[in-house]
Parts: structure tokens; C-alpha cells; sequence
């Protein structure tokens, strides 16, 4: 069967007959895989889980939703891989919902079951339907947002400005970047005089929840030196002279991740009429005016700064929500069926693939490979077994050590979710600095006394003359092979008799 010859509409026509149907029918097959893939937490999974185990009003580097949600998971459901997870499912399939009704609104019923293919099309939808991060509910709520935004102006719903405020609130929450949805409100209201007659009260009602939950945020940061804003900041700007030949090199990756997590006829469609929007701007109605501040004016943005300075894959994904919204309704407009098909079925092969990807490693053998994309998703689990075993048998004898790890602060929360009992774990931080969450919490101090189990990713020359200070005596225990990378090994101590903490700097 040629599916390319396939009436498009009947297609369209069948998803909007069967769309709650279909919608369940994803859920159920992205928590099928949730629970079979057999993939260990990244780091940033680990990371927000150890975040979770002490509730906080805000966090070193992010505000504090996915703590949150990830806390409440596994209070019901218990700390393991699988429910870290599932909020990611629930949450993407409202955001898939929530698409769907947005682009119905914006457009018709065919462009919101367009919408919905092309987000089903897309390798960035399976990792954020699965991974844990900030990802999952910033798409979430920003969608939610631009539909509320619909209903109150162009619908004229009074109560949807304050659903527009919660959901925008939910969204700074979950990310720092959600701060530029009031800022583009305001954009947008500014830019018709018609429209300013929202800032006498409706405009002012949105920003309620918003105030209301920027408070926590802000009183936190002023207790804990503004360490969020100060790590947020230090993502802009090159500290370094950059060559054109290296800002081009950088500004090529960026667009390549890009193609590989949008897909590539689907990011050459989707850019080449967002482009064509953000040119012709001023001609297009107000609906669509909307929906290109949402996505292809913040994508041309991002796009510009990749030219400028290292720009992280996954910064521009929640832009592409709105810009598929956009996509949708053009191409039904204009007959573009053609490249429409050529992008779902382009689309639709790179999501299976990144599906079968855990299968296709196993049975080909490809595990710490130049070629193995899931390695980040690996060996952690077996990394803390190994390192356990090491523990154990310095235990004989001994009061059960607290652990201290020298590293990423990876290294830290990995060991705090896949060591037996989920122990606490403490990192040390060599420059002194506040470098991650492990900074802002206290630290040992109550170890005072106790023997220390001490993971590095450095040799003994190595280990800090500082942080040796802090023990009576400091004796090594070998290594360990990461593995995560064969020519990589880890190094153990045993730390006898902290004496105080934290470290200081040594004199000599």
C-alpha cells in the first residue's frame, strides 16, 4: 500500500472522529514503554529526583515544579525508574490534548488533527513524553497557555485570562524561560492600539497568578545569594573570543540537533513558514500574529543567538508547539499535501527507530559504540552495584560510612538513586564555589566524627589537599572501571574521622 497516496482528509476526518480514543491509545503505548525499555535515569533525572527528596520552594538552577511533580510520583508510587518517569507521559498527553484543541482553535478541526500528527511525527515528543526534566511540563503549560490566551481574546471568555495566568504561573515553575510569555503578551497587546483596552483590568488579572508565584521564587533566591538568576545568566554570553569559522561550527550543531530531533522535512517545513510569517508579520490577523510570537519569532531568536554563542538542543522545543500550530493551518490552506506526507512519513520513521533504539542496541551489540545514542541512559545502575560491592567489604569492622563523591554532580545523584537504601550522598565542590544543588545544602556537618566512602573521578595525587584536611587520615581502596567509558575509571577512599566541614583552603 502506498500510504502517501492515502487521502490526506480521510486521515484528518478519522482523528477527529477518534481523537480522545486516539489520544488514549499513545498514553497507553508510552507508558508499554516506559516500563519495558529497561533504560537507567540520566543525569538530569537523578539530579531533580535528589532535588525531590527535600521539598523546597526553589533549587540551585531551576524553579522548583519538577521537584515537585517528581515527589509526589514517587511518594504514591515509590522511587524507582519507571515512576520518576510517568509524570512525563501524563504530562505530554495534556500537552498533545491541549495542541489539538489550540490549533482547532486557531484554525479548524483538520488543522488540530494535522497538529497532533505532526507532534506524533516528531523525535523530540518521544524523549519528552519519557525523560524527566524541566521539558515535559514547560511544553505542558505553555500550550496551555496560548489556548487560554484564544479564549480570551478572541473569545471573549473573562474567566480564561485567569486559566492564561495559572497555566503561564505552572510554567515558571517549571522553567525560567517561561518568564517571556507575560513579555509577549505585552508584545502583542501593544501592537494593535485596539487591543490596549486590556491593560485597564485583563491584563492585570493574568499577571495575578503569575505575581503569586514568582514570590517563593524570589524570596528564596534572596536567602540563598540569587543563585538561580546567577546560574541562568552564566548561560549567556562567551567569556571567550570566538571566530566566525567557530560561530558558524556551533551555530551548524545547533541546527543539526535540530533536524534530528524535529525530523528533517518536517524542521525545513516548519522553518520555511515561520520565516515566511515572521517577514510578513504586520499582514497576517491577529490569530496568527499570536501563534508566530509563540513560535517562529523565539525560533528566529534562538537561531540568531546559536551565532553568537553555544546553544543547547533542547532550548528551542517549546517554540515548536505553536509553529506546528502554524504549519498546520498553512499547509491546509495552501494545499501543500505533498510535503506534508513527506514529512509525517519521514517523521514517523525517525520516532520508530528512536523507540526500537534500546531493542536495536541489544541485539546488535552496539552498547559503548561510537554509534550508541542511549549511552547516557546506561550503566548507572550498574556503576552504584559495582561501587557498593567496593563499600561492603570496608564495612567489616567499621560503622557503615557515609558516601562523598569527588565529580560531576552527576556522579552524586546517580549514586543517591541506584545505591541500595538510596542513601544520601554528598559531593564535594574543588573551587569552593556554589556549583549545584549539593553547595546550597549544608553538607555533612552532622557527620562530625563519622568515616566517609569517597568516590573521584581523580587519583590520589590528585584528590584535593583541601578536602584531605578535613579527615584524620585518608587511605586509598583501588578503583573501579567506569562504565560509561572504558579508558575511564573511578577512584576510592576511605575517609577515617571527618573533623569538620566545609573544607577550607590549605596554607602552606
Amino acid at each position: 500500500m502506498n500510504v502517501t497516496a492515502y487521502p490526506l482528509e480521510k486521515v484528518l476526518d478519522w482523528i477527529n472522529a477518534h481523537i480522545i480514543a486516539l489520544i488514549a491509545l499513545v498514553f497507553v503505548v508510552r507508558m508499554l514503554f516506559l516500563f519495558t525499555n529497561g533504560l537507567d535515569l540520566v543525569g538530569d533525572e537523578s539530579y531533580y529526583w535528589d532535588w525531590s527528596r527535600i521539598p523546597d520552594w526553589c533549587y540551585y538552577s531551576k524553579p522548583p515544579l519538577v521537584a515537585w511533580l517528581i515527589g509526589l510520583a514517587t511518594f504514591l508510587g515509590g522511587d524507582n525508574t519507571a515512576v520518576v518517569r510517568i509524570p512525563a507521559v501524563i504530562l505530554g498527553t495534556v500537552t498533545l490534548a491541549y495542541c489539538y484543541a489550540t490549533a482547532q482553535c486557531f484554525y479548524s478541526p483538520r488543522a488540530g488533527a494535522l497538529t497532533v500528527l505532526f507532534l506524533l511525527a516528531t523525535p523530540f515528543t518521544v524523549l519528552s513524553n519519557f525523560v524527566m526534566t524541566i521539558d515535559p511540563p514547560l511544553f505542558c503549560f505553555w500550550i496551555m497557555t496560548l489556548y487560554y490566551w484564544h479564549k480570551a481574546l478572541f473569545e471573549q471568555q473573562q474567566r480564561a485570562w485567569f486559566w492564561a495566568g495559572l497555566a503561564s504561573a505552572a510554567a515558571i515553575l517549571s522553567k525560567q524561560a517561561a518568564l517571556l510569555l507575560p513579555v509577549l503578551l505585552l508584545v502583542f497587546l501593544l501592537l494593535d492600539p485596539q487591543r490596549r483596552r486590556h491593560f485597564k483590568r485583563e491584563f492585570w488579572f493574568y499577571l495575578l497568578p503569575i505575581g503569586v508565584s514568582l514570590v517563593p521564587i524570589l524570596l528564596w533566591n534572596a536567602n540563598h545569594d540569587w543563585v538561580m538568576f546567577d546560574h541562568s545568566t552564566n548561560h549567556f554570553g562567551s567569556p571567550e573570543a570566538v571566530t566566525l569559522a567557530a560561530r558558524f561550527s556551533q551555530a551548524g550543531v545547533f541546527v543539526l540537533y535540530q533536524l534530528l530531533l524535529v525530523s528533517p522535512v518536517l524542521f525545513v517545513l516548519a522553518a520555511a513558514v515561520g520565516l515566511k510569517a515572521c517577514w510578513q508579520f504586520r499582514r497576517l490577523t491577529a490569530q496568527e500574529q499570536l501563534v508566530t510570537l509563540m513560535g517562529p519569532v523565539l525560533l528566529l531568536g534562538i537561531g540568531v543567538l546559536s551565532l553568537m554563542q553555544k546553544v543547547q538542543g533542547n532550548w528551542p522545543l517549546p517554540f515548536y508547539l505553536s509553529t506546528l500550530i502554524l504549519l498546520s493551518g498553512q499547509c491546509l490552506a495552501k494545499n501543500r499535501r505533498r510535503a506534508v506526507k513527506g514529512g509525517l512519513v519521514t517523521g514517523f520513521g525517525m520516532v520508530v527507530v528512536t523507540y526500537l533504539l534500546p531493542l536495536l542496541i541489544s541485539v546488535f551489540n552496539l552498547h559503548n559504540t561510537p554509534i550508541d545514542p542511549t549511552f547516557r541512559f546506561r550503566h548507572w545502575s550498574e556503576l552504584a552495584r559495582t561501587l557498593d560491592a567496593a563499600k561492603q567489604k570496608i564495612e567489616i569492622g567499621l560503622e557503615t560510612p557515609f558516601i562523598l563523591t569527588v565529580g560531576h554532580r552527576f556522579l552524586a545523584s546517580q549514586l543517591a538513586f541506584y545505591l541500595p537504601g538510596q542513601p544520601k550522598v554528598y559531593r564535594y565542590e574543588p573551587t569552593g564555589q556554589t556549583a549545584s544543588q549539593y553547595e546550597v545544602w549544608p553538607g555533612p556537618v552532622d557527620k562530625i566524627g563519622n568515616n566517609a566512602f569517597i568516590v573521584s573521578e581523580q587519583t590520589e595525587t590528585a584528590l584535593p589537599a583541601q578536602l584531605k584536611a578535613v579527615f584524620q587520615h585518608v587511605y586509598p581502596l583501588g578503583s573501579v572501571p567506569s562504565p560509561m567509558n572504558k579508558k575511564s575509571r573511578y577512584y576510592l577512599f576511605l575517609g577515617e574521622g571527618l573533623t569538620r566541614w566545609p573544607p577550607q583552603p590549605v596554607s602552606h
